[in-house]
């Protein structure tokens, strides 16, 4: 693994509101270089936990979805193996990977739970970026007010977080980071690590 940052736009589809009673269906990550440069894509479904079991509401909602259930259903593999694959993508990428999500809160708990339950390890540590906090930092908003539907047309051009299938919203989840990104190095054109600018020193 290099140096630098890579972020690693990630969302998961589950049976359940909390890892171990109920299962992770499905995982996808895209991962994003700070130019905003898509630089590689990860998916995997995965069979459900021995011993758990679906949320009932959780099923009946899924019930509803039988194109989405089905795709999170094939090619299931078990967890262990999948997770050892995603752990071997996320060593191999060009940089120290940053979890991202939208919200960032629920996906991650998923993630690392499963991470630590079937590799012993997690890559991303214990912090996550959340593009509803970056949205607020960026536009100066109230948390609660830094929704979807409150962004900037050019944020969300070609994005839509509707999808029930992993693989298409961490997708959509990288594209709006890309977007954020753009605003952001416009903001800060020579941030602290980048080579430019007096940024900050730390004390011996």
């Amino acid at each position: 693994m290099a140096g630098g940052e890579v972020y690693v736009a990630t969302a998961v589809e589950t049976d359940g509101p909390v890892p171990g009673p109920h299962s992770l269906l499905s995982l996808a990550s895209v991962a994003v270089t700070r130019d905003g440069t898509i630089r590689s894509r990860f998916t995997a479904n995965l069979d459900e936990l021995d011993g758990a079991a679906a949320d009932p509401a959780v099923g009946a909602w899924w019930a509803s979805q039988p194109a989405a259930w089905s795709a999170c259903r094939a090619d299931a593999e078990p967890p262990g193996a999948a997770m050892r694959n995603y752990l071997a993508w996320l060593n191999a990428l060009p940089g120290r990977p940053v979890f991202v999500g939208y919200p960032a809160s629920a996906a991650y708990l998923w993630a690392a739970w499963y991470l630590h339950r079937f590799t012993g390890h997690n890559p991303f540590g214990r912090g996550a970026l959340d593009l509803r906090t970056m949205a607020m930092t960026l536009r100066g908003w109230p948390y609660r007010e830094s929704k979807m539907r409150h962004m900037p047309e050019h944020w969300l051009a070609d994005v839509s977080l509707r999808s029930y299938v992993a693989a298409d919203r961490a997708e959509n989840v990288a594209r709006l980071l890309i977007h954020m990104l753009d605003d952001w190095r416009k903001l800060h054109p020579h941030p602290v690590g980048s080579g430019g600018g007096d940024g900050m020193r730390l004390l011996d």
